[in-house]
């Protein structure tokens, strides 16, 4: 027997419509075009929807088809990356929630795989909550994985092998998209330069007398090869398995769950508001 299918872009509307009469969460996959070290491909968005579908699959819902670009500007400076504008990522965002909610579909699940979305991602749902009074919940896909399983994976390097360029990306490329990463081109992150005679520590751009100092670098200015941190080298197909089944099941288990309450009338308050003034005696 042929398993139901689970990515709304493979289906008829009448198969949707079919399927939308029983409960389902809606995965909504974002992630980017962006590089990702010399080793691996820049396409990350391609490990989002692998991802998406499989989570789909495991949690009995649906997955729409995933926008591959996200807001980048960090990574820019290299040749070959799509950076969506934040205005232009949240008017289409929207839009895509929007088809959605329109029809009464509204057990949506953000499924993100780039974390520079993530504060935009914020926004919108906020905008659609005030707007609408639907809550749409998101996960950001490479921050759900716990603490103990790096462990596991990585012992005392657990610490050293995060970062953009190396893990857990490489490991889920090798395991998911094993023919497009090059061996070969594998580099760990080198020294890195100073701005303002202060040190580049990445993305958050540095830091004065031990606390931060946001400063806009781009990516080649924190590592020529764009090894923002992490060890690539400490990758492995068998640690992205690992890692993809925990997404996966992670993932699934929030849809199961997701699925039984109504977006609108998700918050339980803690307790009753009190009146000003009110004797409590």
């Amino acid at each position: 027997m042929a398993e139901e299918e689970v990515a709304i872009a493979r289906m008829s509307h009448t198969a949707f419509a079919e399927r939308m009469k029983r409960p389902a969460v809606i995965l909504i996959p974002l992630a980017s075009q962006e590089e990702q070290g010399p080793h691996a491909p820049m396409g990350d968005f391609l490990l989002t929807e692998r991802l998406a579908e499989m989570s789909a699959r495991a949690g009995d819902g649906l997955c729409a088809p995933t926008l591959p670009f996200g807001h980048a500007d960090f990574f820019r400076a290299m040749a070959g990356g799509i950076q969506l504008r934040a205005k232009t990522f949240c008017l289409v965002l929207e839009d895509i929630l929007s088809s959605f909610l329109d029809h009464g579909h509204e057990n949506l699940l953000i499924f993100n795989g780039h974390t520079g979305n993530a504060p935009l991602i914020d926004q919108v749902c906020r905008k659609i909550r005030r707007e609408r009074g639907v809550l749409i919940p998101s996960l950001n896909i490479w921050q759900i994985i716990p603490d103990s399983l790096w462990t596991e994976l990585y012992g005392e390097d657990a610490g050293l092998v995060r970062g953009h360029g190396g893990e857990p990306m490489t490991s889920v490329d090798m395991h998911l998209l094993p023919e497009l990463v090059r061996h070969d081109r594998i580099r760990d992150p080198g020294p890195r330069g100073t701005v303002f005679g202060l040190p580049i520590k990445g993305v958050s751009g540095s830091r004065f007398e031990g606390l931060p100092v946001q400063i806009p670098l781009d990516c080649t200015e924190v590592d020529a090869n764009g090894m923002l941190g992490g060890l690539a080298s400490r990758a492995g197909a068998e640690k992205g398995r690992t890692i993809s089944e925990h997404i996966v099941g992670h993932t699934a288990r929030l849809m199961r769950h997701l699925v039984a309450f109504d977006p609108r009338h998700a918050v339980t308050p803690s307790s009753e508001a009190t009146g000003e003034g009110e004797n409590h005696a």
